[in-house]
């Protein structure tokens, strides 16, 4: 006979550390272009959330809130809405 045994619960999801840009804070807006990625000072984006709808940084938009849960845990968020599909230069900016 086998020894059965007891599944352990996995890790919690917020007990991993945090990514490194959380020591600089939250941005007052998640950049939806270069220009603004310059005004909050950033070289770069961690992660860019690209969708189809209209952006608006408030609880009740679904990117707005995965953009924020995701800086909460210290990503770079970036946020693309609406691109031409047609034209790559509408992500290149």
């Amino acid at each position: 006979m086998s020894a059965i045994s007891i599944p352990t619960a996995g890790t919690a999801l917020y007990s991993y550390p945090k990514y490194w840009a959380e020591c600089y804070g939250t941005a007052p807006f998640l950049p939806m272009s270069r220009a603004e990625m310059d005004a909050l000072g950033w070289d770069s984006c961690d992660i860019i959330l690209v969708t189809g709808d209209a952006y608006v940084d408030q609880p009740s938009f679904g990117m707005a809130i995965i953009g924020r849960l995701l800086e909460a845990q210290g990503f770079r968020v970036g946020i693309i809405a609406q691109p031409d599909w047609h034209d790559k230069a509408a992500i290149m900016a």
